[in-house]
């Protein structure tokens, strides 16, 4: 269709001949950018859920230097969408949007502008001007026009707005934050999220979140990732990471994964960046983050913050700027383990209590005086009953790839009873980051590297001491036979290990001797029993009815060894 016609279904002059719903009122949402449609896309079906008297399409604005992912947006999620030229044929009662850029075309009709972060915090580059702007805040010449709403989530916004922007006057709408009170709403649901992102029980979940620009975290620090997964037990940590939608709009998903290429192999879940991050922040124990609404987000509902970058685009006295006075920073060349357990151990839920009040308004109201504000707008009645529902954020799915090689660390210390051995495994791919082990074979420490037999790195397979089966094998007899080919193959391979289906790990070692492990707990991977049949090899201790005190990070687990009678038919190695 041609931008000169007038649009036919289901909005202009003529739609009333193809259409099929008679709407009494037409909404046209502005999608200039991933970050403020998917704002919209996440609240507007609780705000009119079931109403037919409203027409709602969707004009694509492509002017944003983060325009590319906004179509595949709409598509996916089965809007109309239409041209940002045809706006003025599709004669809108109302237009919405989350963007504060929209060249809004002539008429009357109101425009209700909603953040697409937390208030008005950051000074961003102006795309109509060389220098730079305060965002979340649309022209003097729409608020001169009369026809502007904007949307705020604190009394302290519109303050704030007067004394840079006195044209605001009598120009905004008090109705707090829909995405925080959805994530306030589902926060007990944090462990059911861990699960659904793969994280195991038991082990602790730390998120790194990133805002867009050079300041950001993942702008001032790329390796960052990286060095956190290196510096986190792997048995005890997982790391997940939230980067703002700017990032994969502005650079593409090929640049951000080949620039974090090593956290990944190591590990790193990195989270979609449309709908999933507000799950994965609810299920974060700490964040490590920046300047960026995420953050603030995390601070507020109780998160112990560790700041890994902080911007000074961050606008003085709004909440950000108090986040950024009260979060301690993190030291990311010194010790980032401890910072993150101190952190998880020392942060209240209530400490950033004073920032988040200063935020959001009356939190778990959003969606109502929203949807009252909408209504008034279009001129029409709410429908009834009056209380939008109350959802909560649907599951994540698992992100990522898991690690397939460790650097692994022991330490024996043979004794009157069980043989105590320690064991700390850190992903390979980023094991350069974190400071050398010294062996110590009098102290019983030992390093050595294991891995997945589906580690990709011809040459680490090669070099590894410990091989591990991808799969636990379906008999006994089929994990020798797996050990057997495996040390046959890899010659400088010192042991391989494989659990089994039944329950249980073989590890199985070069001079044809093969210990049987029971473990309690959860149910594992074979790379435990392994390392402590590898710890207890160096420590020259027994391994036939062996018992050993397993102990990763804070958990105790034990591990029962003992010799496999070899088959009758096993020829010699």
């Amino acid at each position: 269709m041609h931008a000169s016609q007038p649009l036919r279904v289901p909005v202009g002059t003529d739609a009333g001949r193809w259409s099929t719903f008679r709407g009494e009122k037409t909404l046209v949402v502005a999608a200039r950018t991933v970050t403020s449609t998917v704002r919209v896309l996440e609240c507007l079906p609780a705000l009119l859920r079931g109403d037919g008297r409203i027409t709602v399409v969707f004009a694509h604005d492509p002017t944003s230097a983060f325009n590319d992912g906004v179509l595949d947006l709409l598509h996916d999620a089965g809007c109309r969408v239409i041209p940002w030229e045809q706006v003025g044929h599709a004669e809108p009662d109302l237009i919405l949007t989350a963007s504060e850029n929209v060249d809004v075309p002539a008429g009357h009709c109101p425009v209700l502008v909603l953040p697409h972060g937390i208030g008005f915090q950051k000074q961003v580059p102006d795309s109509r001007a060389s220098g730079d702007r305060l965002s979340g805040v649309v022209p003097d010449s729409l608020l001169e026009s009369g026809r502007a709403w904007l949307a705020i989530s604190h009394p302290g916004q519109e303050a704030q707005l007067l004394s840079s922007h006195p044209k605001a006057a009598g120009r905004t709408l008090l109705v707090g934050d829909p995405c925080y009170d959805e994530l306030l709403g589902s926060a007990d649901r944090a462990a059911a999220y861990r699960r659904a992102l793969g994280v195991p029980e038991a082990h602790r979940l730390v998120v790194l979140s990133s805002t867009w620009g050079p300041t950001s975290l993942i702008g001032q620090d790329p390796g960052l990732a990286a060095r956190v997964l290196a510096a986190l037990p792997y048995d005890e940590f997982r790391v997940a990471a939230i980067v703002h939608p700017n990032v994969w709009s502005g650079h593409g998903s090929w640049q951000i994964r080949n620039l974090l290429a090593p956290a990944l192999d190591a590990g790193l879940m990195l989270v979609p960046h449309i709908h999933a991050w507000r799950p994965a922040l609810v299920a974060a124990e700490v964040v490590v983050g920046d300047h960026g609404s995420v953050t603030l987000y995390g601070a507020a509902l109780g998160k112990p913050i560790l700041l890994g970058a902080f911007g000074s685009e961050a606008v003085a006295g709004t909440a950000v700027a108090a986040l950024g006075r009260a979060a301690p920073r993190l030291d990311a060349r010194g010790d980032v383990h401890g910072q993150i357990v101190s952190a998880l151990t020392t942060q209240r839920p209530e400490r950033f209590s004073a920032v988040a009040e200063g935020a959001f308004d009356q939190p778990g109201r959003a969606l109502p005086r929203l949807r009252t504000a909408l209504y008034d707008l279009l001129g029409l009645p709410e429908p009834v009953p009056a209380p939008p529902p109350r959802w909560v954020l649907a599951e994540p799915g698992e992100t990522g790839a898991r690690a397939t090689s460790w650097s692994v660390t022991t330490t024996a210390l043979p004794g009157d009873g069980p043989t105590a051995v320690t064991v700390r495994r850190r992903p390979a791919a980023v094991a350069w980051q974190e400071a050398e082990v010294d062996e110590d074979e009098a102290a019983g420490r030992c390093r050595h590297l294991a891995c997945d037999e589906r580690e990709p790195d011809r040459r680490v397979v090669e070099s590894a001491s410990v091989l591990l089966r991808g799969a636990p094998a379906p008999s006994a007899a089929q994990g020798a036979r797996w050990i057997g080919e495996t040390l046959d193959r890899l010659p400088g391979c010192r042991l391989a290990a494989t659990a089994l289906a039944g329950g249980g790990a073989l590890v199985g070692l070069r001079d044809g001797r093969i210990v049987e492990a029971a473990m309690t707990g959860p149910a594992t991977d074979p790379g435990l029993p392994a390392a402590a049949v590898y710890a207890l090899l160096r420590a020259a201790a027994p391994l036939d009815d062996a018992l050993v005190a397993l102990r990763i990070g804070a958990r105790d687990e034990d591990v029962a060894l003992r010799l496999r009678p070899p088959a009758p038919d096993a020829p010699p190695r």
